[in-house]
């Protein structure tokens, strides 16, 4: 079974969501957790997150969780939220750096924008535009 790391700077947003879009449509095929770069441990994931999900009929049980040496060892594969976040897991974890991606690299390519964008403080409009992105990539992720 493939384990999937979805990683974002606070845990709370993106990566959470990733995390539970990716359960809800593998139903057991493969196994996603999340963690931040810069987390509060155990903190809620976002109000807006939780209400997006659940319009989507998925559920997020989620305490938040600050990334450790041993997620990576875990995962498979490891997507990013952005760029950056990907440049400072390699930097820090260079061995593995070869199951290191963004998500939108790894299903789209390196061209273009690779980043998605952090829905913190916004409205739920721009909860439900992220989730609708992540959704699309995470539908179209073929792990090898």
């Amino acid at each position: 079974m493939k384990n999937v790391l979805f990683v974002c700077t606070g845990n709370t947003c993106r990566s959470p969501m990733a995390e539970a879009i990716f359960n809800h449509l593998q139903a057991g095929n493969a196994f996603a957790r999340s963690a931040g770069l810069f987390s509060v441990e155990g903190s809620r994931a976002a109000e807006n997150a939780l209400k997006v999900l659940a319009e989507n009929k998925m559920h997020l049980n989620h305490r938040s969780k600050q990334l450790v040496e041993d997620d990576l060892n875990w995962a498979s594969y490891v997507f990013t939220m952005t760029r950056a976040h990907k440049e400072m897991l390699m930097d820090k974890y260079p061995a593995a750096a070869d199951k290191i991606f963004t998500l939108k690299e790894y299903v789209e390519g390196p061209e273009g924008n690779i980043d998605i964008d952090d829905p913190f403080g916004g409205d739920i409009h721009t909860y439900r535009e992220t989730f609708k992105e992540m959704k699309e990539l995470i539908e179209r992720l073929s792990l090898d």
